[in-house]
């Protein structure tokens, strides 16, 4: 795989290479699995403004980060340099009591909600002016005792709890599962996620119809596993490493 570090000379190229080879994987699992195909949420941690900048010249629209401080000098840089751009912010990373003022304010989606408290903290603080924020529901589903997310035997309740907040939409679902060997099966790659296409339908098939209808997301799959992902019903794969190389 081609690497857009330690320069970003000619990297248009490069990740114009990636994007179309990412695409390409991304529509080939969906049609193997007669799904359709997911967003592509690039991942932009660590990497610097020039790349996000170049991403959406490319025609990507969703951004993850993992780190506040760090994801908004990339929401101002874009915004200066691209006014009126279209690109959503979506915050990936485990989310803090301290940093829900700042994740409500300037974010589009929040996909680690995992309990109620930071559910109410983001509703609270999110001002009405911008509309509701859409958020995810981070589920451990490898049960690691280290690990952010709500258990699945608990996610039913979370879900009917967040849907009840003013200024957030409840959106689906989002996980993380155990890392495996590289010698693992497909298989046990897609067993996880199975898992969490079976709880996205069973809260989907319990909340109110209002609500039910939004309930459209699971976020699952990264550039290791999203092929693996995408046959279980991904609906939206994070993409860092493979779109952009190695981390700074």
């Amino acid at each position: 795989m081609s690497t857009l570090h330690p320069s970003i000379t000619d990297s248009r190229a490069v990740l114009q290479q990636n994007l179309e080879r990412i695409q390409e994987q991304i529509s080939c699992a969906a049609m193997r699995a007669h799904q359709s195909i997911p967003h592509i949420l690039a991942v932009t941690k660590t990497q610097p403004v020039a790349l996000v900048e170049l991403a959406y010249s490319l025609g990507l629209r969703d951004f993850g980060e993992n780190y506040v401080s760090e994801a908004l000098e990339k929401i101002s840089a874009l915004q200066l340099s691209v006014p009126n751009h279209q690109a959503a912010w979506h915050f990936i990373g485990p989310i803090q009591s301290n940093k829900t003022r700042l994740i409500a304010m300037h974010f589009d989606w929040a996909h680690g909600v995992d309990r109620l408290k930071i559910a109410q903290r983001l509703s609270e603080q999110r001002g009405a002016d911008l509309g509701c924020l859409q958020v995810c529901i981070q589920i451990n589903i490898s049960g690691e005792a280290n690990k952010s997310g709500c258990a699945p035997q608990e996610a039913l309740a979370l879900a009917f709890e967040v849907s009840l907040l003013p200024h957030l939409q409840l959106r689906g679902l989002m996980c993380v599962p155990a890392a495996l060997d590289a010698d693992a099966s497909f298989e046990a790659r897609r067993a996880p996620f199975d898992a969490m296409r079976g709880l996205f339908e069973q809260i989907r098939a319990a909340l109110p119809q209002a609500h039910a209808a939004a309930f459209d997301t699971l976020s699952m799959g990264m550039s290791g596993d999203f092929e693996a992902a995408i046959g279980a019903g991904s609906t939206m794969v994070r993409i860092g490493s493979a779109l952009f190389g190695a981390r700074a």
